[in-house]
């Protein structure tokens, strides 16, 4: 994935920006795994997710829970206020104090190395630029530009540094390209993978119909290289078939409105808010 750049001295900023316009939760839906693969394919965070001893946040023991943990930490990072981040900062850090590697781990690994978040969070900021670029077709340079920027809060939200976020585009575009190549699977993560991208999580009656589209899609969002660690076959065909469906979902949920286009982002940050003012855990 190339992601275009252009310097911080040719930009303009536009009059205003509002984030909720470039929020469209189809692209999670279509996105989701995908990039679930791209984040676990770097080992340390891959056996990070694989051997973490916090069951309460596993997906294959507790789909719904992780799949609305992670949702509410995208609506927190791009749409909430710097307390709700703060807030949900400090709830997952009590969880993440938990993961870390042991004497028996093939790699070593603890949540809070700040170039693992990093990693975490250009592989969320890539494949919305993606996804959104095959929904909606490429956004102007110049709306590009302040929605990189903004994309910050994924890895601020957390441990990273603002610094540490590429200075723009072509920074980031460099830095993709070289992390990108240290990504692989071993035969550990493709169990775990195989399992996702059959819904092995999910009832059975719910994965029976929907398992082969899910594998087939998310296929179609993966680098080359992983596809073939994955045994992952992808045709000309299939690329021009995945791009028409997005495309067309696009057209449709861009005529909706905001509100409805957010979903659901915008419910899973409101149930954020909720829980924080009774006190109740927020992951």
């Amino acid at each position: 994935m190339t992601i275009l750049s252009r310097s911080r001295s040719q930009r303009s900023e536009p009059a205003q920006f509002d984030i909720r316009d470039y929020v469209d939760g189809s692209a999670a839906f279509y996105g989701a795994t995908a990039n679930v693969i791209m984040q676990l394919s770097l080992a340390p965070v891959g056996y990070g997710v694989a051997e973490s001893r916090v069951h309460s946040g596993s997906i294959m023991l507790h789909p719904v829970k992780r799949t609305r943990t992670t949702f509410t930490y995208l609506a927190v990072a791009l749409m909430g206020t710097d307390a709700d981040r703060a807030a949900y900062r400090t709830a997952v850090n009590g969880a993440h104090r938990q993961v870390h590697s042991t004497a028996d781990s093939p790699v070593k690994y603890n949540a809070f190395d700040k170039n693992l978040q990093l990693w975490v969070a250009a592989c969320l900021y890539a494949g919305a630029v993606d996804v959104m670029d095959r929904l909606h077709g490429p956004a102007d340079d110049t709306a590009a530009d302040t929605f990189y920027d903004y994309a910050h809060y994924l890895g601020t939200t957390l441990q990273v540094p603002r610094e540490m976020w590429p200075a723009d585009r072509a920074a980031f575009d460099a830095y993709w390209s070289e992390h990108l190549q240290r990504t692989s699977v071993d035969a550990t993560i493709k169990a775990y993978f195989d399992d996702l991208l059959d819904l092995k999580m999910i009832n059975p009656l719910l994965r029976l119909p929907f398992a082969r589209f899910h594998r087939w899609f998310t296929t179609g969002l993966l680098p080359q290289h992983l596809r073939d660690e994955l045994d992952l076959s992808w045709t000309a065909a299939d690329e021009r078939k995945l791009n028409r469906l997005l495309r067309t979902t696009g057209k449709v949920t861009g005529r909706m409105p905001r509100f409805v286009r957010a979903f659901p982002f915008n419910v899973t940050l409101a149930d954020m808010r909720r829980r924080n003012r009774r006190g109740k855990p927020l992951i």
